[in-house]
């Protein structure tokens, strides 16, 4: 029997890449001074001395170890043109089978789909080898467009940064959304970016002081209670409706209202975790109007009522 989420197994194997590796060692190994909560017991399980990157590594365990983790991570292999090591392969359908959950970071989902497991769900990768992954598996539907993709117990990112992404959203599932930006406060990065944000936007950041964004999106969040309009936001802005969508998308990989509807979703579940606030007042206040409004978006983005998050979240 798997042992509980928190048991984390990362796999590594020659050929694969450091950077993703160790992004994952450095988000689940050691909880922030701040938490308070049983945190992750993190093992490396490989087959002796791996290469990983240009480093040598010595794995805690086996690759059999795998089978007995909660949570199996895969990181990034360097070279997708060759199949991946059989018994990567085949250590990663075992923990399947006993009931881990699964999750690839970066190209470490051509491991996932060598071991039938992404067969029949949405998954994605690295957005240069989208393509190759679709035609290698074609029974994987493969999305380009996105930062990761959660089926549950299968879980796949795009690379570098999304791989970061995905970690995070994984702390939020087990622990919630204000450890998860107690985690990301540490590591300096944004606390997060929704999965179905697209992997390739022309600027990360607003690349100026005076761009149109770099004060609307500040006083958007702190305005998050009243019924913003993107009429508001250009208003805000001094620029055109269009104008903001188009700098939107260019800046984040979505729009105005998806990106407003992700910050009102993140607030409501601050408030879940941190206030005794019943459902509507939480919903004026991450300006959903109503609580059936609330309920309503956040079953659909989060996969459970608020109620049952709070429950999940909150002694």
């Amino acid at each position: 029997m798997a042992l509980p989420p928190r048991s984390v197994a990362l796999a590594a194997t020659d050929g694969m890449l450091h950077f993703e590796l160790a992004l994952a060692y450095e988000v689940f190994d050691a909880a922030p001074a701040a938490v308070r909560v049983p945190w992750y017991d993190v093992s490396v399980c490989g087959t002796q001395s791996v290469r990983v990157g240009r480093f040598r590594l010595d794995p805690d365990h086996g690759l059999d170890r795998l089978a007995h983790a909660g949570t199996v991570i895969v990181p990034a292999l360097a070279d997708v043109d060759e199949d991946p090591p059989t018994d990567l392969i085949e250590a990663v359908r075992a923990a399947h089978e006993a009931g881990a959950r699964i999750v690839s970071l970066c190209t470490g989902a051509f491991v996932l789909a060598a071991a039938g497991l992404l067969d029949g769900l949405r998954a994605t990768t690295h957005w240069a080898h989208t393509e190759q992954l679709a035609a290698r598996h074609p029974r994987v539907t493969v999305d380009p467009d996105v930062l990761y993709v959660d089926n549950g117990n299968v879980l796949t990112s795009a690379g570098k940064a999304a791989a970061m992404d995905l970690c995070l959203h994984l702390v939020r599932r087990d622990h919630g959304s204000t450890i998860a930006n107690i985690v990301a406060r540490r590591l300096v990065v944004p606390p997060h970016r929704a999965g179905g944000q697209a992997q390739f936007v022309t600027t990360p950041v607003p690349a100026r002081d005076d761009h149109p964004l770099a004060d609307v999106i500040p006083w958007a969040m702190r305005h998050l209670d009243q019924p913003l309009t993107v009429e508001d936001m250009a208003h805000q802005a001094n620029v055109s409706s269009r104008h903001l969508t188009r700098h939107f998308h260019a800046i984040t990989g979505t729009t105005p209202l998806q990106w407003l509807l992700t910050q009102r979703i993140r607030r409501a579940q601050e408030l879940l975790e941190t206030t005794n606030d019943s459902v509507d007042t939480i919903a004026t206040a991450a300006g959903m109007g109503t609580a059936t409004t609330l309920r309503r978006h956040f079953r659909r983005m989060v996969g459970v009522p608020p109620d049952t998050y709070r429950q999940t979240f909150r002694p």
